[in-house]
């Protein structure tokens, strides 16, 4: 039995298949050759890596910011929608964050305490808000996490019109195996 210390050794083993399910109880791999899981499991490796990264960028960011998860996506929607000119409005953005008007009421309150967003009367629907965010915040959040961010960019850009192909089918297909369908565990 081996000495589970931690460090980069032990990040690694996590992600690996044979370490995570030696006896193959949820993945059955008798068609795949060794060199099929080894390549596989440091696909997995990476995406935790990556997975790991994003968290440490967020965990800094909403440290920064001093606000939660759904303030950050909240805001990071209203630069959006700032940036292309549409006018944001609390259903748009409970919408988005799929979430209740009432707590949409809520986190509009907090944001617009803390400085963050402004709420004016709808230039064109008397029975709507719309919604913006400062340019203080707007300009906090660019020059922060949104630099991080856009340097993904840049590692899409080093691929090959294929290569980008690839992960995006990839990825989509990841997203697919993993969506929360018929899960009773992941009803809440």
């Amino acid at each position: 039995m081996g000495d589970f210390r931690g460090g980069q050794q032990s990040r690694s083993r996590v992600y690996n298949v044979e370490a995570a399910d030696p006896r193959s109880e949820l993945i059955d791999r008798a068609h795949l050759s060794e060199r099929d899981v080894v390549q596989i499991s440091a696909v997995m490796e990476a995406l935790g890596r990556y997975r790991e990264a994003e968290q440490r960028l967020s965990e800094a960011s909403l440290k920064y910011m001093k606000l939660n998860g759904t303030d950050m996506r909240a805001l990071h929607f209203l630069i959006v929608c700032g940036n292309d000119g549409t006018i944001a409005t609390p259903g748009a953005l409970a919408a988005h964050l799929h979430i209740s008007s009432a707590s949409t009421t809520k986190l509009l309150d907090r944001l617009e305490r803390g400085g963050h967003v402004t709420r004016e009367p709808h230039p064109s629907d008397r029975r709507a808000l719309a919604i913006s965010i400062t340019e203080e915040t707007r300009q906090a959040a660019m020059e922060t996490v949104g630099r991080q961010h856009s340097k993904r960019f840049y590692a899409a850009a080093r691929l090959t019109s294929q290569e980008r192909d690839v992960v995006v089918r990839f990825l989509d297909d990841m997203t697919s195996e993993i969506t929360l369908v018929d899960e009773p565990w992941a009803k809440g």
